[in-house]
């Protein structure tokens, strides 16, 4: 009976725990198709045609472009994370009902890990800037030229082959090894390996981010697809490494096509 009572509960802990991050998922893509806060401003060229254009930069609009990565990142990330986080709260879950856990350690792993997809949400918002200050980005926030958007293909399918790329990812693809070498008790440890895990999913996927410059920041469909491209990457063991692989070759070479158009 005791068995049984332990076995449902955490059951209802599963449940609980992917219907929280399923509902921040779910807002953070309402919050990116409604168009991320981000007002376009109407341009008159002349003969009744009108041009919609990016606001210029102030402290504000800097403010809404970095929430956008973030939320952006969320959406983006947590589906490939959540094996990972389901296991963090079962195996605390079982070690909570004798005694030996730190209350609210998933939720302690899960804010280590977006901390890292917030300073990377920092910095894409930075380089953002400093793109749109040279000219390199359109007023959709995409690529301004063949020779930048395959040069950004091209680097996105070469590093898809990279070792640094395989390593990272097979920590993303063994949410139990990770426990097993990678975890610190505690409080701070929990938020600790949730950075560490953080950092693994940050070199495995943080060349395919760039490629959000190529397609457009406010293109739902491109996001889409890199989410997807991402989530298949992480959590099927062997297909997924095939289709990295597959994609890197597709990139590539897309690049270099564009690179010799362009020239």
């Amino acid at each position: 009976m005791t068995a049984d009572l332990f076995a449902a509960a955490l059951r209802h802990d599963r449940a609980i725990v992917m219907a929280g991050l399923v509902a921040v998922i779910l807002l953070a893509w309402t919050y990116l198709l409604l168009g991320a806060g981000i007002e376009m401003e109407a341009m008159d060229m002349g003969g009744g045609q009108m041009m919609m254009m990016a606001p210029e930069w102030t402290p504000g609009y800097a403010a809404i472009i970095f929430a956008m990565w973030a939320i952006m990142m969320v959406a983006m990330m947590l589906p490939g994370a959540a094996p990972t986080i389901l296991l963090v709260a079962k195996v605390m879950r079982e070690r909570a009902s004798a005694g030996g856990a730190v209350p609210g350690t998933a939720a302690l792993f899960v804010l280590g890990y977006v901390l890292v997809w917030t300073g990377f949400s920092l910095a894409a918002t930075l380089l953002q800037w400093g793109l749109d200050r040279s000219g390199l980005l359109t007023d959709r926030m995409a690529a301004g030229s063949s020779v930048f958007a395959g040069a950004i293909l091209l680097a996105a399918g070469l590093y898809q082959w990279t070792p640094l790329k395989e390593a990272c990812l097979r920590h993303c693809r063994s949410p139990l090894d990770f426990l097993l070498y990678h975890w610190r008790e505690g409080a701070w440890g929990a938020a600790w390996s949730g950075v560490r895990h953080g950092l693994f999913c940050l070199g495995c996927c943080w060349m395919l981010m760039g490629l959000l410059f190529v397609g457009g920041l406010m293109n739902a469909l491109w996001i889409g697809g890199i989410a997807l491209l991402v989530l298949i990457e992480k959590t099927i063991p062997w297909g997924g490494r095939v289709v990295a692989r597959a994609t890197g070759i597709a990139l590539a070479a897309a690049g270099a096509a564009m690179l010799v158009a362009g020239a």
